[in-house]
């Protein structure tokens, strides 16, 4: 398994790239899933000095023959958030883990019963942040044309593009709770349509399908619905 270690708008010190190899204890990685191909490592910097308590983002991306895996952190130092985003990847690895054995033992869970067998994790946003650290210090926003920008800049503006094969909407839940985010981007298998699954309150799930409208002569003016309800 290959671990790669690269910075994104910074440099990625020899120290840290050697500390990064001996935190992720590669035969505890694949004792819970043999299945890992590789990790990559990605370390950013804000400068905003307004956010110097967590300066330094540390994100890692499990790449296996399953389900990709990923966990971010920020903290004041890059090994202080490489410490967060390593017990958070463990955390979803195991829960991985313990899924493939319930799934093989006593059936598939529901998505009402994720929350039991792994306690807190609606606790986390879609930016791998705890409620805690998501209510701290609010970033001032300035608005250019019809985009807002946080902090003072520069404008990043970030593409991806996925491919991805059609799943269940239970599978889309579960690999919702994988990646750690409140919402998830799949094609329902059933009806073959872009579909979004999301977290609403507490432990309940929502689920949005988008359809061609085949009156439509014009492109819209707007995005789709917004989540929530």
């Amino acid at each position: 398994m290959d671990i790669v270690v690269k910075g994104r708008k910074t440099e990625v010190p020899e120290r840290f790239r050697k500390h990064v190899a001996e935190k992720l204890k590669l035969e505890k990685i694949q004792k819970l899933d043999a299945k890992v191909i590789s990790l990559d490592v990605e370390v950013s910097k804000e400068h905003n000095p307004r956010q110097a308590d967590r300066s330094d983002r540390v994100e890692i991306t499990l790449h296996s023959r399953g389900p990709v895996i990923r966990a971010e952190a920020a903290a004041g130092d890059p090994y202080a958030a490489l410490d967060l985003a390593t017990g958070k990847l463990e955390a979803r690895l195991r829960k991985q883990h313990d899924k493939r054995h319930t799934r093989r033992g006593n059936g598939r869970l529901s998505a009402a019963e994720v929350a039991d067998v792994v306690p807190g994790v609606a606790e986390l946003n879609a930016n791998g942040q705890t409620l805690a650290e998501e209510k701290a210090e609010a970033i001032p926003t300035t608005r250019i044309g019809s985009l807002e920008v946080q902090g003072e800049g520069p404008l990043v503006v970030r593409e991806k593009v996925h491919t991805a094969a059609p799943m269940t909407l239970d599978q889309a839940l579960y690999e919702m709770e994988l990646v750690g985010h409140d919402f998830y981007l799949f094609v329902d298998s059933e009806t073959k349509q872009p579909s979004v699954v999301y977290r609403r309150h507490a432990y309940d799930y929502g689920v949005i399908h988008l359809e061609t409208d085949p009156l439509a002569g014009s492109e819209a003016s707007g995005a789709g619905g917004a989540l929530g309800g």
